[in-house]
């Protein structure tokens, strides 16, 4: 069964695994300790230290390995923020971080601190110049991702860096998703990952803190990892962590290079799927990305439903869709960026997949989209042709009590039967219509005049342009 959801988690690299069970036999000790067991398995975790810190691109000694690359990112973000206290409580981040740095945010927040958020274009980058003009001189910490984990756009990190540097602001780099595929540029302060991310055992994150960056580890502490990960750490796992990263830095730029194959996939399907399938959006950008992951949104799906005809079709896929979550809210990037939600699919291919996969992948879609459309009775010409000569001049569409993606099947249906010029308002309760209706009118070329109060939801007005 094809596995397309190597964001999320990839598969275990065979490097990796083959460390992992040597180091099983060496590595079970305790490494502080001074005698032959402990001797050898601390020689193990030197070697990874080296290794990893050798692909990072930061000396041994300011790299430590964490429980979790959530659990890095945490406390990259209070240890930075705890040391320049003195300095403002002012945290800076863009609006498409994981959710790891947003819920850190939170905390920091609501225990005092100010936040302040920069915005992303469509494609989910954000602007050198708006990242530095929110640093202020009460700025203490500054975040921004490296690549993004939904849509894969690439983040101008090493500018951004550069610009934090000159006013003294340290920037901390979730590298979560770019770090198989080469070091982060720039000269970031602080850098976080996560092994699971690029082949290696879950359970391994790490945590760069390069000198002569003030840093103030929180929480109780002991003699471990600089005190910065306290707590008997899985050797076994950190040192298949760090072979797998390994083994993909001396793959980059061979033969057997397998980010430039990837890529190459991953075109394929950037560029064929709005040829296979009507109304579809390719979002992200299309050249800063990371060579392994596309996104697009299919108008008129609902996400959960095509996700789970995928699955029952062979392929497992990710979304974010609101309709693929509890929450029923859309995806925070996704809402940045303002793009369509709804339909959402996220491909992430893991090192190996075949060309066959993607083929098949491509050939599936097509009928999956126009059965799960049809099931909402959506023909597959569109919602609502435009009648040859439409009088209306303004419809109110009732959407209230439904969700995705009814209210913009609703809108679809209702804008071929006014005039050129003439308004269709969608009366929604659905917080997803904030989104998914501007996003409609983008890819439609229609004009989204912007929402009102209503007695009950609210109402988004549409006015015809084409």
């Amino acid at each position: 069964m094809p596995y397309f959801d190597a964001a999320s988690a990839a598969p275990l690299h065979p490097v990796a695994r083959e460390a992992l069970l040597a180091s099983l036999d060496d590595g079970w000790a305790d490494p502080a300790r001074l005698y032959r067991e402990g001797r050898r398995a601390r020689l193990l975790l030197d070697a990874a230290r080296e290794a990893t810190a050798d692909a990072v691109g930061c000396r041994p000694d300011e790299l430590v390995f964490t429980p979790s690359g959530t659990q890095a990112v945490h406390s990259g973000v209070f240890g930075a923020l705890a040391a320049r206290r003195r300095v403002g409580r002012r945290l800076v981040h863009s609006a498409v971080e994981h959710s790891s740095v947003l819920h850190a945010a939170e905390v920091h927040e609501a225990a005092g601190g100010t936040l302040t958020r920069v915005g992303v274009d469509r494609t989910g980058r954000i602007a050198a110049g708006d990242f530095a003009a929110a640093l202020r001189p009460d700025t203490a910490l500054a975040c921004l991702q490296s690549a993004n984990h939904e849509v894969g756009t690439e983040q101008p990190v090493e500018e951004a860096a550069e610009l934090c540097q000159e006013v003294g602001v340290p920037l901390l780099v979730d590298a979560a998703q770019s770090l198989a595929w080469g070091p982060v540029p720039g000269a970031w302060s602080l850098m976080a990952a996560s092994a699971h991310k690029w082949g290696g055992p879950p359970g391994v994150g790490l945590l760069a803190v390069r000198k002569g960056t003030r840093f103030a580890p929180q929480g109780p502490l002991d003699e471990r990892e600089s005190g910065r990960a306290p707590g008997f750490g899985n050797l076994p796992a950190i040192v298949a962590a760090a072979a797998a990263l390994r083994a993909l830095r001396a793959e980059a730029g061979t033969e057997r290079d397998e980010a430039a194959r990837l890529r190459e996939l991953v075109d394929r399907i950037r560029h064929r799927v709005p040829e296979l399938v009507p109304d579809v959006e390719v979002v992200g950008d299309p050249d800063r990305r990371l060579p392994h992951l596309v996104t697009f949104s299919c108008l008129y799906v609902d996400g959960e439903t095509l996700l789970h005809e995928l699955d029952l079709a062979g392929f497992s896929v990710s979304s974010g869709s609101s309709c693929t979550s509890s929450t029923l809210t859309p995806s925070h990037v996704l809402r940045a960026m303002g793009v369509l939600s709804e339909g959402n699919v996220r491909v992430s291919l893991p090192h190996g997949t075949p060309e066959a996969e993607v083929e098949r992948f491509l050939e599936v879609l097509p009928g999956t989209v126009r059965s799960v459309r049809e099931r909402l009775g959506v023909p597959a010409e569109g919602p609502a042709p435009a009648a040859a000569e439409p009088e209306e001049t303004g419809l109110v569409v009732d959407a209230l009590g439904t969700r995705c993606p009814v209210p913009v099947i609703e809108l679809g249906r209702a804008i071929g039967r006014v005039r050129v010029g003439g308004t269709v308002t969608v009366l929604s309760d659905d917080e997803v219509s904030a989104v998914d209706i501007p996003a409609w009118c983008w890819t439609q070329k229609q004009e989204y005049v912007g929402q009102e109060a209503a007695d009950r939801g609210v109402a988004y007005v549409v006015r015809r342009s084409v």
